[in-house]
């Protein structure tokens, strides 16, 4: 895992477990008791809590921030700049059974640019999370969720919007702290103008 001259190899910390067939960015930090299973790719900058099991074969994009105690499993893609807060989970089929096994049925799970996943949040197996949307601490999402809503809630469900900065937007879709500005889109969310 050797980074070319000048940009900073990645750091594994003594106690966690990097399978074979892994490839890790360079200034990624995987801190303590962590394991990545073989398969797996992960993007540069990235910081890996405590806890925190990838795989097998899971992408991890750029500069993302996996928080203690998640676990992510095989179908689950993060594309860029994706948070997932502490002890959030992912499912990988719809309905377990301890007795009968369901490794065929696992369906992928999307997380798209810019995502903001709370602390203890659920997210059900074969949602899409669209980009820059947020997802409150221990909300439960059963489905596809729209570019920058902000969901909350046991379903979750949409109470409002969010920019790209990670500030609620008013009635003018404008973010009070980049000025940016938002319109609905086609699709059900919202696009920079």
């Amino acid at each position: 895992m050797q980074a070319p001259t000048g940009i900073p190899a990645p750091f594994v910390h003594e106690s966690s477990y990097i399978d074979e067939d892994v490839a890790i960015g360079a200034g990624t930090c995987i801190w303590h008791f962590s394991h990545v299973l073989g398969g797996c790719r992960i993007g540069e900058r990235c910081t890996i809590g405590q806890n925190v099991m990838i795989g097998p074969d899971v992408l991890v994009g750029n500069d993302c921030r996996i928080q203690n105690n998640v676990s992510l499993y095989k179908g689950v893609e993060l594309e860029d700049g994706v948070f997932c807060g502490p002890s959030s989970v992912f499912t990988n089929v719809l309905n377990p059974r301890a007795e009968v096994s369901r490794r065929d049925e696992f369906r992928p799970t999307q997380v798209r640019r810019g995502v903001t996943i709370g602390a203890n949040a659920t997210i059900v197996c074969g949602a899409e999370l669209g980009p820059y949307c947020f997802i409150g601490a221990g909300a439960v999402v059963i489905g596809d969720v729209p570019a920058h809503a902000l969901m909350v809630g046991v379903p979750a469900r949409r109470i409002g919007w969010m920019s790209r900065a990670g500030e609620k937007l008013g009635e003018d879709l404008i973010c009070p702290r980049s000025g940016e500005r938002y319109r609905l889109a086609a699709f059900g969310g919202l696009e920079l103008l």
